[in-house]
């Protein structure tokens, strides 16, 4: 990692109506619009989509350093992630984040490290500790017989 602090920069471009266009440094051009519950088309990454989006790519990124670290191979790792929004004291926000990821380990891992890896990951997580709203994390270890060249941890 390089010396903190990091900078990030993102650039939009909208206008009163349609979608709008994200733009940052070496990156593709995103798209965005409202989803259908805000009245928008429904076919764009929305910002609540751009938000669990980050939320689970983050805790992958971060679950890598930290089952390295641990020494917990894992061979694949798919999360599900869902996010309530609700109003809460006169505002609208998100009142709750479940990540669910099924880590598919070799077999004979220890489950406990396993799921210790994966918690550590979601408390160490830099988006989610940004965040206000509680996450909740569901997690499922499967184990299986799995090829040594997919044994790699990230």
């Amino acid at each position: 990692m390089k010396p903190l602090p990091h900078h990030y920069s993102v650039r939009l471009a909208g206008a009163p109506a349609g979608d709008a266009q994200l733009f940052a440094v070496n990156r593709p051009v995103l798209r965005a619009a409202p989803p259908v519950e805000y009245d928008g088309p429904g076919d764009e990454w929305s910002p609540e989509h751009l938000l669990l989006a980050a939320v689970q790519s983050c805790f992958l990124f971060t679950l890598r350093a930290v089952a390295r670290l641990s020494k917990v191979e894992f061979a694949s790792l798919e999360v599900e992630t869902e996010g309530t929004v609700d109003r809460q004291e006169g505002v609208t926000r998100f009142t709750e984040i479940v990540v669910r990821p099924t880590m598919t380990v070799p077999l004979g891992t220890d489950r406990a490290r396993a799921l210790a890896a994966l918690q550590r990951a979601e408390k160490a997580c830099l988006v989610s500790a940004s965040l206000a709203t509680p996450i909740r994390l569901e997690a499922e270890i499967i184990q299986a017989d799995v090829p040594t060249r997919a044994r790699a941890v990230g």
